[in-house]
């Protein structure tokens, strides 16, 4: 898509930029703070409505910190001239979701967060929002990823079935699966009493610079949750929490897998930011026997009573149009293979 002018850049392509099945896009020079998120709806570019919202604009060559409770819009160093039978959608990288970084991808014109319609030609732009620790990003920072669909390539239930069959997408004995989607639940019980079954993010911490890895001391900026029997939690509101899934996931190296929130009627929570797993994520061949999901977890108005083994999300899968020469895993030194409960790379 580079050689075909479908992509460009305004610099060269980092080396590990490209991944398995997506794109990893990058900040550029300025960000500008603005009053309140926004849309640019079909008459407008994100630059004019940039001119009426913004407050000021920010200097990233050198690195900046964006303050949590603050939006920014952030123009990529991408941009698209997309064909007629291309389309695009976005998402956070899994480590800005652990650090609790609302993030999503902006088009001119456009009607809908991280969707780009086919045949979309121009710039592309970042929302960011820290939610609970201020960040330090520069340009060239990647904090989220785009992909790219040729027709409809998610699997529908038979086929998603017929796949499980074949491959153990869920290492589950009574897999929960309908609507062309896998439930995963919550593990509210760990390694037994006493052990650690979660995080929650600690307020007024020291910055985390999202380039640096093992930068920062955990305890600095997360609180353990141990296990106390009960099989529960509370969720706060406006308590940021980072928890993992009861089953273990599986993605064959010719498909893709995507998190999809549970029905909302059903609690008030959201889980996982960053919904997208790489092909081959939790793939033996590729070092992963065992990747289970760590999951981003925030309830919202009220609180709300998490129960071992709740459904939280669905996972759906799609069909690559061809095997990635690298896997999610061993080829590539990935930060999540063969994952447990874990924190992002920024903390050691």
């Amino acid at each position: 898509m580079f050689q075909s002018g479908a992509l460009a850049s305004d610099r060269a392509l980092d080396a590990d930029q490209i991944q398995p099945a997506s794109l990893d896009l990058r900040l550029g020079a300025k960000a500008y703070r603005v009053r309140a998120s926004f849309l640019p709806g079909p008459t407008n570019t994100v630059a004019a409505k940039l001119d009426r919202f913004k407050l000021h604009e920010i200097d990233l060559s050198a690195g900046a910190v964006l303050e949590t409770g603050c939006v920014y819009i952030v123009p990529l160093l991408e941009s698209l001239a997309l064909p007629g039978d291309i389309a695009a959608s976005a998402n956070p990288k899994s480590s800005t979701g652990r650090l609790d970084i609302f993030t999503r991808v902006m088009t001119d014109h456009g009607q809908e967060f991280d969707k780009i319609a086919a045949g979309y030609t121009g710039p592309l732009y970042l929302e960011v929002s820290p939610r609970t620790f201020p960040i330090v990003v520069r340009t060239g920072s990647r904090l989220s990823q785009i992909r790219f669909r040729a027709g409809s390539a998610m699997l529908d239930g038979p086929a998603l079935l017929d796949l499980h069959g074949r491959e153990t997408l869920v290492a589950s004995e009574t897999p929960n699966i309908t609507g062309g989607g896998i439930a995963l639940s919550i593990d509210l019980k760990g390694s037994g009493e006493g052990g650690i079954i979660g995080y929650r993010g600690k307020h007024h911490t020291g910055v985390v610079d999202v380039d640096k890895r093992a930068a920062q001391d955990a305890a600095d900026f997360w609180e353990p949750l141990p296990d106390r029997g009960h099989g529960e939690l509370i969720l706060d509101p406006d308590e940021f929490y980072i928890l993992v899934s009861r089953e273990a996931v599986h993605v064959p190296p010719d498909f893709a897998a995507e998190m999809t929130p549970f029905d909302p009627l059903v609690g008030e929570f959201r889980v996982h930011y960053a919904g997208f797993f790489d092909p081959g994520f939790g793939h033996s061949a590729a070092g992963g026997t065992g990747s289970r999901a760590v999951l981003e977890v925030r309830s919202h108005e009220v609180p709300f009573i998490l129960e071992h083994g709740q459904i939280v999300g669905r996972l759906v899968y799609e069909k690559m149009q061809a095997r990635p020469d690298a896997l999610y895993g061993a080829d590539l030194q990935s930060n999540y293979q063969a994952q447990g409960l874990k924190l992002s790379k920024h903390f050691r």
